[in-house]
């Protein structure tokens, strides 16, 4: 081999030189200089730097007899004990009740995604036979993106939780604050075990720092809780607690008391889904955001749900390429009535407004007068806050203003942008609403909505009347803009109701029927005049009235163009609107 090296090397280095490459590559060595005159040279002994020859000579043999110990074997086979789960009849039952063993769970969910496992070996030791403590943690590869995930282990002990257990979910959980990466829970759990709770109930890290936890990761980083069985008491809270939570219909069920503690405190009979299944969580209580068919839907929809969000709080929201509408923005004004109290379907606007394909809409069942959807505008993601003309003319029921409250909360929180559809009467008046809270929950819709800082976008579709304009974002809440379309309408209240409550002893006074319906439609055509979206954008109470054909290239350019624009809080600890 020879070796060239510059002019004004010495001899000594030159040397030094020829004796490291021989040893090193094993042969002989002639150095010289860049005119090509030998300056030293070096042959290669193999008797000499013995250490080196030796780890030359063991690396260059073949591995031949040498494999996996004794030692190693029989770790092998205790890791695949392990991966076995609990006792086998518990294992039979699983596909009478419709669900996957947990390891197969986990397979489905993230296949050779899969990355590592925490505390397989928790309870190891223990005389009863209690794999993982049955519950899984680790952290894996999901749809391109890296997550924290638990799983419960149905097959042991139903799911439930005991010391091992609750150490490994609580370090999962405080591993997740330092990474800033979702986390998934694949919740099938029947809550804590009784008989063991001196080791985890009440320490100071025990199961109730699950939901310290929670409160410290809500708002950093996506948590999505899917529920495949049973959640009960404590084993609960972790789904409401998550950002977003799944329901696999006929399979999960979740409440503060099992059936059998319901009747023996209050003596009701009751099945769990009727206490506490998808029907009565979707439509009632609000807590499921999405229900799922089965095992495989669920995880379509948090591949889908995960799609418009950023992996934690510093980060933006995941852009794709823009698509087409799925119908055309042209039909945007016939979709509309110019009568304010004729229903429509605010789906048929959102159609004509964002990507095809792009629309999930959560807790659908739930205050169905506010429609909550994730959805895309040229392949940004939004959130949508927008009324339901179809369900009870879109006025503002508690449990609506809660649901919307909620999500504008979570946009806000992972910088989604919002956009608010406005066609509304206001909030509902009434004794019953009255006594479900309309008052508290709409101020925490409103609440919600101005303290957003996120870009906003607040659209006046048909009507938008009392204090219904306020929580849709109207001008006096800091939106990027307020658009009208020529079927907008602001006032206090609708034209009806108004020159009923101003005119209705005027025209009372007068006699002849048809002068009085004269006179009525008079008035009705006055106020409405003085309420047109023409007259709004006259004052400048609003930004702009836009064709309605040109509503999503105006989103989109909007959107666009406060994308990264900067709004800051009043200095203080925080708000008390909860």
């Amino acid at each position: 081999m020879r070796i060239k090296i510059s002019d004004d090397t010495t001899e000594t280095e030159a040397q030094a030189i020829a004796e490291a490459m021989a040893s090193q590559y094993r042969e002989d060595v002639t150095v010289v200089t860049d005119g090509g005159d030998e300056i030293s040279s070096a042959s290669y002994d193999g008797d000499s730097d013995a250490g080196a020859t030796a780890a030359g000579e063991a690396e260059a043999q073949p591995d031949g007899d040498l494999g996996p110990t004794d030692r190693e074997e029989v770790l092998l086979e205790e890791i695949e004990e392990i991966l076995e789960g609990g006792p086998e009849k518990y294992k039979e039952q699983l596909p009478e009740e419709g669900k996957l063993f947990v390891r197969d769970r986990i397979d489905l969910w993230f296949g050779d995604d899969f990355l590592f496992e925490d505390g397989r070996f928790a309870e190891f030791d223990a005389d009863d036979q209690l794999p993982a403590d049955g519950l899984i943690t680790g952290a894996a590869e999901f749809e391109g993106r890296d997550v924290h995930f638990m799983a419960n282990d149905y097959t042991v002990k139903r799911g439930s939780m005991a010391a091992k257990g609750v150490e490994k979910f609580l370090r999962m959980q405080q591993r997740a604050l330092k990474t800033g990466k979702p986390v998934l829970y694949l919740m099938d759990s029947s809550g804590g075990r009784i008989d063991q709770q001196t080791g985890f109930f009440a320490n100071r890290e025990g199961i109730g720092k699950y939901y310290y936890n929670h409160s410290m990761l809500s708002g950093r980083v996506p948590q999505i809780c899917v529920l495949y069985g049973p959640c009960i008491a404590g084993a609960a809270y972790t789904p409401v607690f998550a950002d977003f939570t799944v329901m696999v219909r006929d399979m999960s069920a979740m409440a503060i008391a099992s059936p059998r503690m319901v009747e023996m405190v209050t003596g009701e009979q009751i099945d769990l889904q009727e206490l506490g299944g998808p029907d009565v969580h979707a439509q009632y209580s609000g807590s499921a955001d999405l229900v799922a068919d089965d095992e495989e839907h669920a995880r379509e929809l948090v591949a889908q749900l995960m799609s418009y969000l950023p992996n934690n709080a510093d980060e933006k929201p995941p852009q794709t390429d823009g698509q087409a509408p799925a119908a055309s923005p042209e039909g945007i004004d016939a979709v509309v009535p110019q009568e304010p109290n004729k229903g429509y379907d605010m789906f048929d606007v959102i159609d004509r407004i964002v990507d095809a394909g792009s629309t999930l809409e959560l807790r659908p069942e739930f205050g169905k007068e506010i429609i909550t959807a994730f959805a895309r505008i040229d392949g940004r993601p939004v959130g949508i806050v927008a009324n339901q003309p179809a369900h009870r003319a879109g006025a503002i029921f508690p449990d609506a203003a809660e649901k919307a409250a909620q999500f504008i909360w979570t946009c806000d929180a992972y910088d989604v942008p919002l956009l608010y559809l406005c066609d509304t009467p206001g909030f509902m008046a009434g004794s019953q609403v009255e006594k479900d809270g309309i008052l508290e929950q709409g101020k925490k819709m409103i609440y919600a909505t101005s303290s957003a800082t996120v870009p906003k976008q607040s659209v006046v579709v048909r009507k938008a009347y009392g204090a219904g304009i306020y929580a849709m974002s109207g001008p006096a809440y800091d939106p990027e803009s307020v658009i009208g379309l020529p079927s907008g309408e602001i006032a206090i209240m609708g034209p009806e109701a108004a020159i009923n409550a101003v005119y209705a002893r005027k025209l009372s006074e007068i006699d002849d029927p048809d002068e009085r319906e004269r006179k009525e439609q008079e008035l009705r055509e006055e106020y409405r005049e003085d309420i047109d979206i023409h007259r709004m954008a006259s004052e400048v109470v609003i930004d702009e009235i836009v064709p309605p054909s040109s509503l999503r290239e105006e989103l989109t350019n909007r959107f666009a163009f406060y994308e990264d624009i900067d709004k800051d809080l009043p200095d203080k600890k925080h708000g008390t609107i909860l």
